[in-house]
């Protein structure tokens, strides 16, 4: 058997069960990498050995449950009881929640093992964490969700508790070469979260494979469950839109051989033009997110404004340029835009489309455009993205799955066909 951390969480459930690995050893494995790897890394940014243990030890002797004795990290977004929680901000430094976020508890009740906290963009904007991309440290990890991608492809963790309020969790999932999921609209409870923008905030995971997206959210909710493809042919659209005008060469060139080695596997792929009016949700969904942030951080913003970065502070500032009629008609027609998307979904199971613009940028200032995510999370869709092939640069290129609104398992059973087609791109792991 490979090391106890390289395992993913659906693994890990499997050897525990079976008796082949123990809570207590995969959560050992998980505290070493972290240990060795960490300091180069800067994935964590709160992990107490001693607590990781304990409860791994409390698992050695629970009843079998969904996620006994898996792993987890959380994004530094989300409330903990026992560990600070600052949502990437100096205000909330050494702040410490009386009660776990909803989507912790969960899953600690169902069985999983919290390691720790891992970093986030300020408040889950696009100002960068500390982290750094485990496949080549020079290189972004992607934002907001940074710590929950870098750690995930580091093998200090099977799964990671991630958020997208634009493309914070597909855009990071595929710098670092990994598998990001966010779910339908509220499909993972959200309360305990720092909102940021409600209408939009969704709460997802980053994983190292398709099936552990299946296993640890059908695991939250109660079910035992990883997701097979056999027999399924799923109707795929390949999504055209002037977005694409953004996406480099290599990403295009990528995603088009994706599309044709599906169809050779027996897949329905065609090509399919998003309505004009639903390109301009790009430009809606930002003064939504403007408006929403301002309300949001409110207290940050009006009491602590220099200990906001420039940037979210020029962010927030540009909220004041939308009123309330603009605000709530924007509600309102992203309302409709959502009915209509509806329509799609009858003649295709799942949209491919790209997941960013190409493999991760060099340095730490920026963590990329969100751009390839904001339409799908204003419309409250369901969305997997997976890296498909390396890039001119030897990073990962990748692309995103979209599903209908509340059909996550069908999603998630197209996106295993989709892994079970293409091959995982060459060796692009970080140093085991």
């Amino acid at each position: 058997m490979k090391p106890l951390n390289h395992l993913s969480a659906w693994q890990v459930h499997d050897a525990i069960e079976r008796g082949e690995a123990t809570p207590t050893a995969v959560v050992r494995a998980c505290l070493d990498r972290i240990e060795e790897r960490n300091a180069d890394v800067r994935a964590f940014t709160a992990c107490d050995p001693a607590k990781a243990l304990a409860a791994a030890s409390l698992a050695e002797t629970a009843p079998p449950s969904p996620l006994r004795g898996v792993p987890f990290a959380v994004k530094d977004i989300f409330d903990t009881v026992d560990y600070p929680t600052e949502y990437g901000s100096p205000i909330y430094r050494g702040h410490r929640p009386a009660v776990d976020a909803g989507c912790v508890a969960i899953a600690r009740h169902r069985g999983g093992v919290l390691l720790g906290k891992v970093a986030t963009g300020e408040f889950a904007t696009q100002t960068p964490s500390a982290a750094v991309n485990p496949l080549r440290v020079t290189h972004t990890p992607g934002g907001s969700s940074s710590g929950s991608a870098a750690a995930v492809a580091d093998f200090m963790t099977p799964v990671a508790f991630a958020t997208q309020t634009t493309g914070s969790i597909v855009r990071p999932a595929i710098y670092c070469g990994v598998v990001g999921y966010k779910p339908s609209f509220g499909l993972i409870a959200s309360a305990g979260m720092k909102a940021l923008s409600p209408s939009q905030d969704t709460v997802g995971i980053i994983v190292r494979d398709v099936a552990d997206a299946a296993f640890f959210t059908m695991g939250l909710h109660g079910a035992q469950n990883v997701m097979r493809a056999q027999g399924l042919r799923p109707r795929i659209g390949l999504c055209l839109s002037r977005q694409w005008d953004y996406a480099h060469p290599a990403t295009v060139a990528a995603i088009e051989r994706a599309a044709a080695a599906l169809a050779q596997a027996g897949a329905r792929v065609d090509r399919f033009w998003l309505p004009t009016e639903f390109e301009a949700l790009e430009a809606m969904q930002l003064r939504l997110f403007a408006f929403e942030a301002r309300q949001t951080l409110a207290q940050e913003r009006l009491s602590n404004e220099s200990a906001l970065s420039p940037r979210l502070q020029a962010r927030l500032r540009a909220g004041a340029d939308v009123g309330l009629d603009e605000y709530t008609a924007a509600l309102q027609h992203a309302a409709r835009m959502r009915a209509r998307a509806c329509a799609w979904f009858k003649d295709y199971d799942v949209l491919l489309y790209p997941a960013a613009e190409g493999e991760a940028e060099t340095g730490h200032a920026y963590s990329g455009s969100p751009r390839f995510g904001s339409i799908w999370t204003l419309l409250h869709l369901p969305c997997l993205s997976f890296p498909t092939e390396l890039g001119p640069g030897g990073l990962p290129l990748g692309a995103q799955l979209i599903g209908a609104y509340g059909q996550d398992t069908r999603l998630l059973a197209a996106a295993q066909f989709a892994a079970s087609v293409l091959e995982p791109p060459g060796p692009r792991h970080p140093p085991v």
